[in-house]
């Protein structure tokens, strides 16, 4: 934890996160802007940032963007305020929150990206065949993921309950095994009126025996939606993790298991 605190101490650097909150995925030079600062000073702060998690850099071809983490606060959060009064101050955020609804003039909501990272002890290889082979992701995620993952074709995510149903579809935008694998992903087939489909980027990294993998999932048609996937990505992730780690799932279905729940 001291890194976050660190993090956190300057007002500089929480700025920079609150202009991540406000817009993720910025530049280096579209955050230099916002701020009226130099680069190399807020290279700086975005460095101790990084170190303490709580920002991922994500490449876009010849651009680094940056993106927020909150998983650092979310563990600070749990550790010494869930235990503790978290029902009156989860009432004091409802009111606070409603209130800043009736103030918004601008009913237009941007809705985030949303960016989960993981380290994984793994090969690319693995990683790559842990998210493209039917097998492994029926095990893991409770839906097989079927397609030849071939730029322009078609994917499919059906149940592996031996129903056959197909929860969602989409095409495959880019795949470089076993570095980066691009997709759409269209969950309301059928629905009306139909929304646009959104995409998922899968960036696995080698570091020596462990691999650091990005999701990144951009394009989201509202907030119910970032709010769903901010609970289903941490579940399924981790369920992979440990199948590649352990070679065994989790013991219990970790999405199945209530957002209030902690030990």
């Amino acid at each position: 934890m001291d890194p976050v605190f660190k993090a956190l101490a300057d007002p500089t650097r929480r700025l920079l996160l609150d202009r991540l909150r406000e817009q993720n995925g910025q530049t280096l030079r579209e955050l230099c802007e916002r701020l009226g600062m130099a680069r190399q000073s807020v290279t700086q702060h975005l460095d101790l940032l990084g170190q303490a998690n709580l920002v991922t850099v994500v490449r876009r071809g010849r651009e680094r963007l940056h993106y927020l983490n909150p998983a650092p606060i979310h563990d600070i959060e749990e550790r010494w305020i869930s235990g503790f009064d978290k029902p009156r101050l989860r009432a004091l955020s409802a009111i606070k929150n409603l209130a800043e609804e009736y103030a918004m003039t601008d009913e237009s909501v941007s809705v985030p990206t949303y960016v989960y990272v993981t380290y994984i002890r793994a090969t690319p290889e693995q990683v790559w065949r842990a998210l493209t082979d039917a097998d492994l992701t029926a095990r893991y995620w409770g839906h097989a993921n079927v397609s030849d993952w071939r730029p322009g074709s078609a994917w499919e995510h059906r149940r592996a309950d031996g129903s056959g149903a197909v929860d969602a579809v989409g095409q495959v935008r880019e795949a470089e095994p076993p570095t980066r694998l691009v997709l759409t992903f269209e969950d309301s087939v059928g629905t009306e009126p139909p929304r646009e489909p959104s995409e998922v980027t899968f960036l696995v990294e080698p570091h020596q025996d462990i691999v650091r993998l990005t999701v990144t999932h951009e394009k989201l048609s509202n907030t119910d939606m970032f709010n769903g996937i901010s609970r289903g990505w941490p579940a399924v992730l981790a369920n992979l993790k440990s199948l590649l780690e352990t070679g065994e799932v989790l013991p219990q279905a970790p999405w199945e298991m209530s957002p209030t729940a902690h030990a």
